[in-house]
């Protein structure tokens, strides 16, 4: 077992290196797309930050809310609980708005300079806003189907009694 020896493979186009090319079409749909998400970015952390400060106004709607209905689900959240859910909320709307703000200033780079690592970054970014989506979907698919789950096993405890 201590006989491994390493072995290189051996390849008949040792010289050839794999380029992508990216024709003018490709940049200008780049340069395009990452104006867009700069703006789509930018709006983002414009709601992010009004959930945020949002967030702390929470305190004030409870008590609006307490003087209309005492019996209200949110008083028995509390202050605390909305400003914490306000600010995961704020928080869920800033990380794809940063990936997408990132996304942008690294296409912005790679298009106007022929940056070939800064389009790399640009499209890790991208990977990890939709990834970032795909994770969010899968989640709430798995919810649906639990709570459809839940109300059909309701369903039929009530319909035997």
């Amino acid at each position: 077992m201590d006989n491994f020896e390493e072995i290189d493979p051996v390849s008949s186009h040792e010289d050839e290196v794999e380029a992508l090319w990216v024709s003018e079409d490709v940049r200008s749909y780049l340069y395009e797309t990452a104006k867009w998400t700069k703006f789509l970015s930018i709006v983002g952390f414009v709601f992010s930050g009004m959930t945020a400060i949002g967030a702390f106004g929470a305190g004030a709607v409870l008590n609006s809310v307490a003087a209309v209905t005492p019996n209200s689900p949110l008083m028995k959240i509390g202050a605390a609980g909305l400003t914490v859910m306000y600010l995961l909320i704020a928080a869920f709307i800033f990380y794809p708005s940063y990936l997408l703000y990132k996304f942008s200033a690294a296409t912005n780079q790679a298009v106007l300079y022929a940056d070939q690592p800064s389009l790399s970054v640009a499209m890790g970014k991208m990977k990890s806003y939709f990834k970032f989506y795909g994770i969010i979907t899968i989640i709430i698919i798995a919810f649906y189907a639990f709570a459809i789950l839940a109300v059909a096993i309701g369903g039929i405890a009530l319909a035997s009694r």
